[in-house]
């Protein structure tokens, strides 16, 4: 007989009652609303996006990489097991219960990824990160941004304002890499808009299938072209 899910914890948000279930030992939910958004028997497109937008740094000095959105910590695993040990993992989470819930219930499914001493996670709107990153030219600019959000690129984003998936986000974005700087993000289904977008801002960009949870669920790899011409759409 199936075990039920038993509720771990429950905490509400703006967006609807956030919830942490358990049925068994590693067999975890985070749902939203009712809505499931992770599952933990499924992240070979988190391990994916991760691998993917770290892979050409594992030589690289002392990296520096923007990670937008905790949630279970498989995306941060990948990202920790493909960088070298000086690499610098900065974790932007909007809600602190979830990095609550990486340090306590979860941490035994990333091997603790979020304790590494080379993560930095910070409560904030990643967009506001990645804004900081691209206007202040006294900072070191970014490796690699990679997005692994409940919300990917669909096709009703605002081609123009959507604050991460938008034209003028894109090219924030740009302006927050290093020259050969990496921007991947997690999509739920493929957006040719969005795609477009990346393009137009100087991306050569790539998209990958993992399989996870169907074969719907996409990683864009945008390789920053440092020659282009941005455009906006």
């Amino acid at each position: 007989m199936t075990q039920p899910w038993q509720i771990i914890e429950r905490v509400p948000t703006e967006a609807g009652l956030l919830e942490l279930r358990k049925r068994g030992e590693r067999d975890f939910l985070i749902t939203l609303g009712g809505q499931v958004l992770m599952n933990s028997m499924a992240n070979r497109s988190e391990v994916a996006l991760g691998q993917l937008a770290c892979g050409h740094l594992n030589h690289s000095t002392q990296p520096l990489v923007l990670v937008g959105g905790l949630g279970m910590g498989f995306t941060l695993k990948a990202v920790l097991d493909t960088l070298p040990a000086a690499a610098c993992v900065v974790v932007a989470e909007l809600n602190p219960v979830v990095l609550a819930w990486c340090r306590g219930p979860l941490a035994a499914l990333t091997d603790h990824a979020v304790a590494d001493a080379r993560v930095n996670v910070k409560i904030c709107d990643v967009a506001q990160l990645i804004h900081g990153y691209a206007k202040d030219d006294t900072r070191e600019k970014l490796d690699a941004v990679i997005l692994d959000l409940y919300t990917g690129p669909y096709v009703r984003s605002h081609k123009r304002d959507d604050p991460l998936y938008g034209s003028i986000a894109i090219n924030t974005t740009r302006a927050a890499l290093k020259p050969d700087g990496v921007f991947a993000v997690w999509g739920e289904d493929y957006d040719a808009g969005f795609a477009k977008r990346l393009a137009a801002a100087g991306f050569v960009s790539t998209r990958h299938r993992s399989g996870r949870g169907g074969s719907g669920h996409v990683v864009y790899l945008g390789r920053k072209d440092a020659g282009a011409v941005k455009a906006t759409l």
